[in-house]
Order: C-alpha cells, then structure tokens, then sequence
C-alpha cells in the first residue's frame, strides 16, 4: 500500500511538471490568448481538470510557470553580472540577458503577462510583486558597478532600473515592427560604444570624511 502511495505522489508531481512547461511554452508560443485549460494540458498530455486541481485556474498556474523560470534565470543571471567590474562589463551581461531572454522566449512569456494585467486588474499586483526582485537586482548591480561615482549620482539605481525594465517590456512589443531585432541590436552597441567613453564618470569620489581624516593627519 505504501509503495501504491509513493508512486501516486510521484505520478502528481511529474504531472504538475509537465504542466508548469508546457504553460511556459504556450505563453511564448501562443500568447495569453492561447494559453487555455485544453491548449496547455493538450500539450503536457495530461487532463485539462488537472490545471485547476493542481493549480486553482489557468493564471495561477500561468504564474507559477513565470516563478519557475524566473528563479532558474535569477540565479543564472546573478551568477553572470557578479562579473562585471566596470560599466563596459555591466553592459555586456545586460546584452547577453536580452539575448538570452529573446532566443529563449522569456521575454514574451513575461510581457504577455503584463498585456494581460491591463484588462484583468486581478493579475496586476501578481506582476507587480514579480517585478520587483528584477527591479532590485538591476538596482544592486548597477550600484555595486558605479555606486559613489559621478555617473551613480546622475543616474540613481532604482530610475535605471525601472528604466531597464520598462526598456525590456518595450522590446517585445516593438518586435512587431524590428522582426529582425536589428534596431534593438542597434541600441546596445550604441551603450556598448557610449560606456568606454563615461569611464571617467564611474570613478568613485574620495568620501569627505576620508579627506578630512586624511588633513588632520598632515
């Protein structure tokens, strides 16, 4: 009975998978609009009343894909900025994410989500709540990078990463009319030419306390 019991679980849980994957996959494939019941348990070939025994409803579930993916390209991405050193680098990871989020669909699969909060508010502070570790993970980096640097006092932390993020949502839907992403491609060499030329503007300045230290010793 107790091995019965054991398989069963086992069998729930590869169903519950199976279909977190193939939500992900229908979302960047077919959009919100596609992403039914039918459509996402036709192709994780499981019962579509699985999605809401599993799940409680097609969103809920279409979220839970979101957090899978973006805990897997968290920590990737983490991992890949701790890196960079200087602005030049921090650019470079910021091109290979969009480029790896663009090949691999995950930046239709959030955008799609956020298209959808827009006429269902109920989705809205479920997007609004996955937002924000993004918005803080852009903000640290960019002030471990260029933080106490006159470029860090122009450009704060938290507006570059609202800015950052409002720029990847945008992406997407400009795709529509860049289908070969020429245009976008264009705006990162553009910053990957523009930052060996802000070099002098991340040098950190010297804290006052440090130099008024510095004065008393002489």
């Amino acid at each position: 009975m107790a091995r019965g019991g054991g398989g069963g679980r086992k069998n729930s849980e590869e169903t519950r998978e199976r279909l977190l994957t193939a939500a992900g996959e229908v979302l960047r494939e077919e959009g919100y609009a596609g992403a039914s019941a039918r459509a996402i348990a036709t192709r994780a070939e499981a019962n579509s009343a699985l999605v809401f025994y599993h799940f409680g409803g097609v969103d809920q579930l279409l979220l839970a894909a979101l957090d899978r993916s973006s805990a897997e390209r968290m920590t990737m991405y983490r991992e890949e900025a701790s890196r960079a050193r200087t602005l030049e680098e921090l650019v470079e990871v910021a091109t290979r994410i969009y480029r790896t989020d663009l090949e691999r669909g995950y930046i239709t699969e959030f955008s799609e989500l956020v298209a959808a909060a827009v006429t269902k508010p109920e989705l809205r502070e479920e997007i609004r709540r996955r937002s924000e570790p993004w918005i803080d993970f852009i903000a640290d980096e960019w002030e471990r990078v260029v933080g106490g640097s006159p470029l860090g006092g122009l450009l704060p932390a938290r507006e570059v990463a609202y800015g950052a993020l409002t720029f990847y949502l945008g992406v997407n839907l400009f795709s529509v009319l860049d289908e070969d992403a020429s245009r976008t491609e264009a705006v990162f060499d553009l910053a990957g030419r523009l930052a060996p030329r802000a070099r002098l503007l991340t040098m950190r300045l010297p804290r006052r306390g440090g130099r008024a230290k510095e004065k008393e010793n002489e």
